[in-house]
């Protein structure tokens, strides 16, 4: 369907259009990545330099102590990487028997950090500028200091009640005894210095030298159990990207370890459905997308892990028959229970940039719940994420926590190529959110042809448990009584909870060649090019 300049939800954005763009969740951040295409790099350069800048000014949702995955097009074909980190060795069973559930603080939800794996291997492969030169932004950030924004200030806020005890968290972000206020000044001399050390060491010094020794023997401390041998057996992989049609275009997800299959499993059963045929925001296709949700929600939860303890391909999920039969299951009048779960809420961030030669990244970190485990190792600046709460406890299930097994994740970036050409690189931040929210994008955009500024402004939905559906105040009152007749027990979550609803960036390549993109309003960030 042909893009329409329309704008029909209460927004103060506008879309922007470039040959060059980056857009992210933070304003500097964005900048930060701005400056590296004007310094003549790529939009590699570009997505790494916002990244690195996110850890100092959206310490909230991403640090040193990330995980990260990426899709890129470089102009020439499509490359996935996979930079989650394995649990550490000394992870058994056993270690967490008498246990309800895996640990969502402290050493024992730390996995090893995988995110500046990705910086050092993104740069190597595809980088045009030297890699010491992506981290002056963020560098002179933590040095000099930067004022916090709005939306990160409250997540601050939040992140001071639960964490504040968390070994070294009140040292690195709670100056004067509290988190920073918005428009406050917020400096972190020792995360500056070991940003220098990455930049000049490309990586080693975290997962074999100084700061490797610092995080082991914080570790040792506290009773954790990452070794210096668990992050110097860290690499990250190269993948293919699992695929789906969908209309004339390929959505692309990075493989299981991640939910990401869930958006494809949805698209490929709404593609067996008569969801085109209805209006946006029509009761009658959202009863169908949440359906459709909720079914491929249940597979994830099922089957997804460690690609090496999956008994079910990913690409069986994926096949065309299976696919139809289970779209035969929806019932366009009544709402189902296939007794899905999803993973608890967390705090991520997302990039995208492209550039004037083709090239797209879509780029994704994260330190899972807020700012993760919330261990923050002296004297560094280093937060740790909690990715190992993503494993289960079912003893044979294939996300069972193991030693050096990679837990399953919420991170997700995502891709559409047309005729294998790079067409939208765009990413939904937010948790049990994120593959919900490509599945809303992607039919925004194609279905109904809206810019990727509209799709974000949009109204979200969000499946939760059941038959339960959160939804944003903005949809229509008779929207929400039209699907609670079908059966659905709609919550309708106020503009202060818009964080659970997710942050969406998007690039979208139009038949010109210029980008045009859209930055969510629910976060503090922007889409800026040249």
């Amino acid at each position: 369907m042909p893009m329409t300049f329309e704008f029909p939800y209460p927004s103060q954005r506008m879309p922007v259009m470039a040959r060059n763009m980056v857009a992210t969740s933070q304003p500097l951040a964005a900048q930060a990545g701005l400056r590296m295409l004007q310094q003549g790099g790529n939009a590699v350069d570009a997505a790494l330099a916002a990244a690195i800048a996110l850890t100092v000014v959206e310490p909230t949702g991403n640090g040193l102590g990330s995980d990260a995955f990426a899709i890129l097009h470089d102009g020439q074909g499509l490359h996935g990487l996979n930079a989650s980190g394995r649990a550490p060795a000394a992870w058994t069973p056993e270690r967490f028997a008498g246990r309800d559930r895996m640990p969502e603080r402290g050493w024992d939800a730390v996995t090893v950090p995988g995110a500046v794996s990705a910086w050092v291997s993104l740069s190597e492969r595809f980088g045009r500028l030297p890699f010491e030169a992506l981290f002056e932004p963020a560098i002179a950030y933590a040095d000099k200091g930067y004022a916090v924004t709005p939306i990160i200030a409250q997540l601050w806020a939040n992140g001071q009640k639960v964490l504040k005890d968390q070994p070294g968290f009140a040292e690195a972000f709670l100056p004067e005894g509290r988190a920073p206020a918005a428009g406050e000044l917020y400096r972190n001399a020792a995360m500056a210095r070991s940003l220098r050390l990455i930049a000049e060491t490309r990586g080693q010094a975290f997962y074999r030298g100084e700061l490797a020794e610092k995080m082991a023997a914080f570790s040792g401390r506290h009773g954790g159990a990452l070794s210096l041998e668990d992050l110097a057996s860290h690499e990250p992989f190269w993948c293919e990207t699992v695929s789906k049609s969908y209309q004339d275009v390929e959505a692309h997800e990075i493989p299981p370890n991640g939910q990401g299959i869930a958006a494809l499993i949805a698209l490929g059963i709404l593609d067996h459905t008569q969801v085109r045929e209805y209006g946006v925001d029509s009761v009658e296709g959202l009863h169908l997308q949440m359906e459709a949700m909720k079914l491929a929600l249940a597979e994830v939860h099922a089957h997804v892990g460690d690609p090496e303890t999956m008994e079910i391909a990913p690409t069986q999920m994926l096949e065309p028959a299976y696919l139809e039969a289970r779209a035969a299951e929806i019932d366009p009048k009544t709402a189902s229970d296939p007794g899905h779960a999803i993973p608890r809420p967390g705090g991520t961030v997302y990039i995208t940039a492209a550039d004037a030669n083709g090239a797209m990244v879509s780029f994704i970190q994260s330190n899972y719940q807020g700012f993760g485990s919330g261990v923050v190792v002296p004297e560094t600046g280093i937060s740790l994420q909690n990715r190992g709460a993503g494993f289960r406890l079912e003893p044979g299930h294939p996300n069972c926590v193991g030693p050096r097994k990679l837990p399953f994740h919420t991170i997700i970036p995502g891709f559409l190529t047309r005729g294998g050409e790079p067409l939208t690189s765009y990413g939904v931040m937010g948790g049990p959110m994120q593959a919900q929210g490509h599945v809303q994008m992607v039919l925004r955009m194609l279905d109904y042809g809206q810019t990727p500024q509209t799709a974000s402004d949009a109204p979200r939905w969000r499946v939760t448990k059941g038959r339960r559906v959160a939804m944003e105040a903005s949809f229509p009152a008779e929207t929400l009584e039209g699907l609670r007749a079908l059966g659905h027990e709609i919550s309708v979550e106020p503009p202060e909870a818009a964080f659970g609803f997710g942050g969406a960036q998007l690039i979208h390549r139009m038949d010109n060649g210029i980008y045009i993109a859209g930055s969510d309003h629910r976060k503090d960030g922007q889409a800026v090019g040249f």
